[in-house]
């Protein structure tokens, strides 16, 4: 009972979460575009977790109101163009910057449902962070300006899924995840298959496909689960900031993507704001909706 509430629990598997979505993506970004392209990479990514979740959560044993049905049409669809958009991001951009512009949406809503001055402290403390793994101003011409219109938007669409989960809470996590992913599913995978065609079939796409899955959402999800039960909304969106730290990290060792200082202070930043946030943190009264991002 003891350990159910310790404010290391829900921090321990928020940072497990994001260190498996990191692993997921790196995965995807260094053997899946080669041989299908960032659409392609959606497809099998998002089908793959519906599919994983469909078996593990079987959503038809629950009833589903038409308002709900609405619900997660709108939790899905925001959910299938966020990932799409991530990933075509991830084609002319690094995978750091990428989700630390892409982090923008749900530190947006965590600011905003911000009420005490703790919750404040630790905002600007990963705003802070965030800011210096973005480019300064004088570099920002370096980044590709599409890439950077994908991440901002695929940051939209992770407002937008936040929100619209939030309408599905009172449901059960499992069943509004497994039906959401459903729906993304349904956005994402029919413009791969026209992007990518036959090679989707490929024994080795379909294996990687697989374990990205895995390790981007089934595993994720599980632990993000534990975590939910035990802090409230703006807290898990600021734990949330660790995901720029460990992308940046993972993609210096898997992808050859290299820190400069800056980065390794931003690092710090982030990484006090998240452990700040969980300790400070008070219990919900609502369980909120299970990220999904990237």
């Amino acid at each position: 009972m003891l350990a159910a509430r310790t404010p290391l629990v829900p921090l321990l598997s928020v940072l497990a979460s994001v260190t498996f979505l990191a692993l997921g993506t790196s995965w995807a970004k260094h053997t899946l575009f080669p041989l299908v392209g960032a659409e392609g990479t959606t497809a099998v990514r998002v089908g793959f977790s519906a599919l994983l979740l469909l078996v593990l959560w079987r959503p038809w044993r629950w009833r589903l109101r038409a308002r709900d049905a609405i619900g997660i049409l709108c939790y899905g669809a925001a959910l299938g163009a966020m990932n799409l958009c991530f990933y075509l991001a991830l084609r002319t951009i690094p995978f750091g910057i990428a989700v630390a512009i892409e982090f923008s949406g749900p530190l947006m809503v965590a600011l905003l449902a911000s009420r005490r001055l703790f919750d404040f402290v630790w905002v600007l403390l990963a705003v802070a962070g965030l800011g210096l793994l973005l480019p300064m101003v004088n570099s920002v011409s370096t980044l590709d300006p599409s890439g950077v219109m994908f991440a901002l938007a695929a940051a939209v669409l992770w407002a937008t899924y936040i929100v619209a989960g939030k309408r599905v809470g009172h449901l059960h996590a499992g069943h509004s995840v497994s039906l959401g992913l459903t729906v993304a599913a349904l956005v994402a995978v029919p413009i791969g298959v026209a992007q990518a065609g036959a090679a989707l079939l490929s024994p080795t796409v379909l294996v990687v496909g697989l374990g990205v899955a895995a390790l981007s959402s089934a595993i994720p999800i599980s632990l993000e689960m534990v975590a939910l039960k035990r802090l409230p909304k703006q807290a898990f969106g600021i734990m949330l900031s660790m995901e720029p730290a460990m992308a940046a990290l993972l993609a210096l060792a898997l992808l050859d993507e290299h820190l400069g200082a800056t980065q390794w202070i931003a690092i710090a930043l982030i990484v006090a704001a998240s452990m700040g946030s969980a300790f400070t943190a008070q219990r919900p009264t609502v369980t909120p909706a299970v990220s999904l991002q990237g």
